[in-house]
């Protein structure tokens, strides 16, 4: 393998090309830093490698085998993390929400958690900055939180029956409503078309109307001088004796290469940083590096993403449109007379059938397969589904570790143990019962009940404080000055919204972070 910097000790190396990864890698290289950037799976092109084939692009996510443990330990693949360069921008929704102030600040305000060393108005221009650079769609009105519209684009129109449906019955019920705020654009941008309700979303949008860093980003990356380098996978973080990072192994097609350079940033996810930090462990950095604290790994959170489904008696079609095209937070906040803290949103979201199937055969109230389930899918036309987004709480005891297990490289696989708290389960019980109130009021039949999860954060969080976290507030280590960790596993709570909008603007403050520094 021969690429241009194989011989250079380059400014930036970055590890992963997902939402962080490719926001530091234009920002870096157009301020006429080097860089390179290494990505464990390919570099696809849209027009030739996605496909409208639900089950053939569940190539799209990272499903290397991770060993799950724990009393309610969640399956690993599709819907947690991306590989390739785009990372999982390629297989999200498209749902672009903002953090609410509360977020960052839940121990001071209800008691529970941990604060954030940052506030909402230290993100607010970063936020603004991004959907600005992608023309996010949304509603003129945003009801919710510190920042109500009107976004970039305007909001999507027309939306899916499954939408009309859930607007209709939160209508009924008194509950606000609101067109989602999308990574999907609504008219023309950049020479990309506007989305055409195809609804493959997840599957990667062949036509590039949603947004991802494959597209955006890194074109101008490359564009400004940075070098990709696909199917790389990243097995050590090299470390000189003065005890800074001084580069990277990486192997391609089973050899084994160096990337030396002046600051890694790792950009891996939740899962791959923390297990790279800990295998790269030295006799001068024994547990692992960044991890004198003891807090890499630690205090996972995933999102509590249930599902309801209920039939209706007309048809609703959920492969139908974007899969997520409106929604509430009405529950975003904590409510005492509830019984719990914190909160979550609730979506409209379609399903494809595989996913559909899938979900019911593990529906809470009784095993669904065989004939029964065949009947059910029969029916797929006549099903409406919400699913909720909630704040799941940090605990230490959620985290990953090395097992003893190795994969073809030689690294011990990741094992991730993962417990929901008292409070965790009592915020699911609640929208749950909000979810089929919904469908109810819209005139559906409550029919089943799906236990999932959504997104991963935590385990190498932030803080000022170097003995309970693992980075400064700009992702900087506290022990290693020129290791960076620029991902969702930098995040203290998880909050009840979708992460990607805020792993985007935590990348571009790193980025401003990290060149003011090269420029002092």
């Amino acid at each position: 393998m021969k690429w241009r910097h194989e011989h250079d000790a380059v400014d930036i190396v970055i590890v992963g090309a997902g939402a962080a990864g490719g926001v530091l890698a234009k920002e870096l290289s157009e301020a006429g830093l080097s860089v390179v950037v290494l990505d464990a799976g390919p570099w696809r092109d849209p027009q030739k490698d996605f496909a409208s084939d639900e089950l053939s692009m569940r190539s799209l996510a990272w499903e290397d085998t991770r060993i799950v443990d724990g009393t309610e330990p969640f399956g690993m693949g599709s819907h947690h993390s991306g590989r390739g360069i785009g990372g999982g921008t390629q297989n999200f929704t498209g749902v672009f929400l903002r953090f609410h102030e509360s977020d960052f600040k839940t121990k001071s305000i209800d008691g529970v958690g941990e604060d954030w060393p940052i506030h909402y108005k230290d993100l607010e221009p970063y936020y603004s900055r991004i959907e600005k650079e992608i023309a996010v769609s949304g509603p003129k009105h945003f009801p919710w939180g510190n920042f109500n519209g009107p976004y970039p684009y305007p909001e999507r129109d027309p939306l899916s029956p499954n939408a009309y449906l859930f607007q209709k019955g939160c209508e009924a019920l008194g509950i606000q409503s609101a067109v989602t705020p999308l990574a999907i654009l609504s008219a023309p941008f950049e020479g990309r078309p506007p989305c055409t309700n195809r609804g493959f979303c997840i599957e990667g949008c062949m036509p590039n109307a949603k947004f991802s860093t494959l597209i955006v980003h890194i074109p101008k990356a490359v564009q400004a001088g940075a070098e990709i380098l696909p199917n790389c996978m990243v097995t050590q973080i090299e470390v000189d004796t003065q005890g800074h990072v001084n580069g990277v192994l990486f192997v391609n097609q089973g050899t084994t290469y160096r990337q030396r350079a002046k600051t890694v940033i790792l950009c891996a996810h939740v899962v791959e940083t923390p297990r790279l930090l800990l295998h790269s462990a030295t006799p001068q950095f024994p547990d692992g590096l960044a991890n004198s604290s003891g807090w890499v790994g630690r205090s996972i959170m995933t999102h509590s993403s249930n599902d309801v489904y209920a039939k209706f008696e007309q048809e609703v079609r959920l492969y139908k449109g974007t899969p997520v095209l409106a929604s509430t937070q009405d529950f975003y906040e904590t409510d005492p007379h509830r019984g719990f803290a914190r909160g979550y949103t609730i979506h409209s979201h379609g399903s494809r059938p595989i996913d559909m199937a899938q979900g019911i055969s593990k529906a809470s109230h009784e095993p669904v397969w065989g004939p029964q389930l065949r009947q059910i899918m029969l029916d797929y036309n006549y099903y409406g589904r919400l699913t909720m987004v909630g704040e799941v709480l940090p605990q230490w005891d959620n985290h990953i570790s090395l097992s003893a297990e190795k994969d073809e490289n030689g690294m011990p696989r990741a094992s991730v143990t993962f417990n929901y708290g008292d409070n965790d389960l009592k915020l699911i019980d609640h929208a749950v019962e909000n979810m089929k109130l919904i469908l109810k009021a819209a005139g559906g039949e409550v029919a089943y009940v799906v236990s999932d999860t959504q997104h991963l954060m935590g385990g190498c969080r932030m803080g000022n404080n170097p003995a309970t976290s693992v980075v400064n507030s700009y992702g900087q280590s506290h022990d290693i000055p020129n290791l960076f960790i620029c991902d969702a596993s930098l995040f203290v709570t998880s909050s009840g919204g979708n992460p990607t909008n805020t792993v985007m603007a935590l990348a571009a403050r790193t980025a401003d972070y990290i060149i003011e520094l090269a420029s002092s």
